[in-house]
């Protein structure tokens, strides 16, 4: 029997609230879980866990620019709703949506901390591709 659930991102932040707040306030995530230092968040299933540094918890030093990629049905339709509140975002922390040479059609958005949400949406497979599907579970 399969025991895999979901995987789950954990992000590494300076600040928990600031975070979960740009979750929550500019991409419309919902706060499932908070306690001081560690808040868990979700939308449509897809969820992120968020702790921030501290005491025996430093944030490492050098590049920390993760990007967490989200797969969505509709990044247009994703992006229209959001973008209300992502103009309200500095210019160079939204990029697309834009079509990739890898077969995805994606919206990037810079959070507080540095790293990268991309929202990412199939839209055709490449010639050179190759593909194996996937096993029945």
């Amino acid at each position: 029997m399969a025991n895999f659930l979901q995987i789950t991102p954990f992000m590494h932040v300076a600040d928990v609230e600031a975070t979960t707040r740009f979750f929550a306030d500019i991409l419309g995530f919902d706060v499932l879980y908070r306690q001081v230092g560690y808040a868990y968040i979700e939308r449509e299933g897809c969820g992120i866990r968020i702790l921030e540094a501290g005491e025996g918890n430093p944030l490492l030093p050098g590049n920390r620019r993760f990007r967490y990629y989200i797969d969505v049905r509709d990044v247009d339709g994703l992006y229209a709703e959001l973008k209300p509140k992502l103009d309200t975002l500095p210019r160079e922390d939204v990029h697309g949506p834009a079509d990739k040479p890898y077969g995805q059609r994606e919206l990037l958005v810079k959070v507080p901390d540095g790293d990268l949400i991309a929202f990412g949406q199939g839209i055709f497979t490449p010639a050179d591709a190759q593909v194996t599907p996937r096993s029945e579970s």
